[in-house]
């Protein structure tokens, strides 16, 4: 009989059991992969250049992203706050946003101390469950309001007809009351799974899924996980802005709509567009993950720490993400410039403003395009 400790409890298998559990797979339980202690005949993988990648790598990304996170988002807040009272549909939408990044941004310190600290993660198992799944409820509520803000501008464009209405705003925050729900519910598998665990082998304790604290269906449980996170978080909302936006694009390049038409669809056409270049990297190299975590590819010790590496360095660019949407909005969104720029002159800054800045508009519009139209102003 083989009697594992885990987490305060204990696996009893015989040697049959184990046999049949090894079989055919072979789990790295402090690594959430597969295959990387011995990919091979004899062959011993080495996990030090990981690490030094990801000492070195992580902590810098991760301190740019927290600077200008914070200082972008906080802004946001700011012009957002100072116009409360005229608030538009997508004012609040872009709230939403700003407070999911931001809750994201307060994790990345967490994160670059497990790289950079010699004995690993030293929060705890319920500080880990909760920063992983904050990146998970990040990632889902991200995309999902996108998704929305996509479906409303396809039917305000397309079929004349408005999901959202100004008098009822009841309607937008319960739109986004939903998305919050989904993003907590998809996250379940992080509150369940993720732990704090020492690696013998790496001399770390690391805040990983612990797959294995659920009996003997590992790769049952890390496929449905990953499935979850694969198909309903990104490759199903992918098709919906994919498909809206061709739409839209298709209709407004027949001219059919005036300037404020596309006004109300270049902000967002770029929130989704550096959404799909900071997320569509970590996807696909996780897609490659999952199909080494099933034996479909060869796995061998330089696939692995390649993996590895591209992992740590992917997922990253998903964090640098919260803080690209104010430089989105500043660049993109006139009004959101011309608000900024307001600010700084209150400030004491004195700036070259050109004429076309000074002009302003008497009547309500979203901070972000200065689109006036009745529908979303985006």
């Amino acid at each position: 009989m083989l009697v594992i400790p885990m987490d305060g409890e204990k696996i009893v298998m015989d040697s049959e059991d184990f046999e049949k559990f090894f079989e055919n797979y072979t789990y790295d339980l402090f690594n959430d992969s597969e295959g990387d202690t011995c990919c091979g005949v004899g062959e011993v993988c080495d996990f030090t250049k990981g690490m030094r990648f990801d000492a070195v790598f992580l902590p810098l990304l991760y301190s740019v992203a927290v600077v200008l996170g914070l200082l972008g988002n906080g802004l946001v807040f700011w012009i957002l706050a100072q116009k409360k009272r005229s608030w538009t549909v997508t004012d609040t939408f872009i709230l939403h946003l700003g407070i999911a990044d931001s809750m994201l941004l307060f994790t990345l310190p967490f994160w670059a101390a497990q790289a950079t600290q010699t004995e690993g993660w030293t929060f705890g198992t319920p500080l880990c469950k909760i920063t992983g799944a904050i990146f998970q409820i990040n990632f889902y509520c991200g995309i999902f309001l996108l998704a929305v803000i996509s479906l409303d501008r396809y039917l305000s464009i397309i079929h004349a007809a408005q999901m959202y209405s100004r008098k009822k705003t009841w309607v937008v925050h319960s739109s986004c009351a939903f998305v919050w729900i989904c993003s907590i519910l998809l996250s379940i598998p992080d509150w369940l799974f993720l732990q704090s665990v020492k690696d013998t082998r790496r001399n770390k304790t690391e805040c990983v899924h612990n797959y294995l604290g659920y009996g003997q269906s590992v790769p049952q449980w890390r496929l449905a996980s990953r499935l979850i996170y694969h198909l309903v978080g990104f490759l199903l909302p992918s098709a919906v802005l994919l498909y809206c936006y061709s739409c839209i694009l298709l209709r407004l390049q027949r001219g059919s709509q005036g300037l404020q038409k596309h006004r109300a669809v270049r902000v967002i056409l770029a929130l989704v567009l550096v959404f799909f270049l900071c997320w569509t990297p970590y996807n696909i190299t996780l897609m490659v993950d999952t199909l080494h975590s099933n034996n479909t590819l060869k796995d061998t010790c330089e696939t692995r720490t390649s993996l590895d590496i591209a992992l740590s360095a992917t997922s990253s660019l998903g964090y640098l993400h919260c803080s690209l949407n104010p430089v989105v909005y500043a660049f993109v969104g006139v009004t959101f410039r011309r608000h900024l720029l307001a600010i700084l002159r209150s400030l004491g800054c004195k700036m070259k403003i050109g004429a076309g800045m000074r002009t302003t508009d008497s009547r309500r519009s979203s901070v972000w395009s200065g689109d006036t139209s009745n529908t979303l102003a985006i």
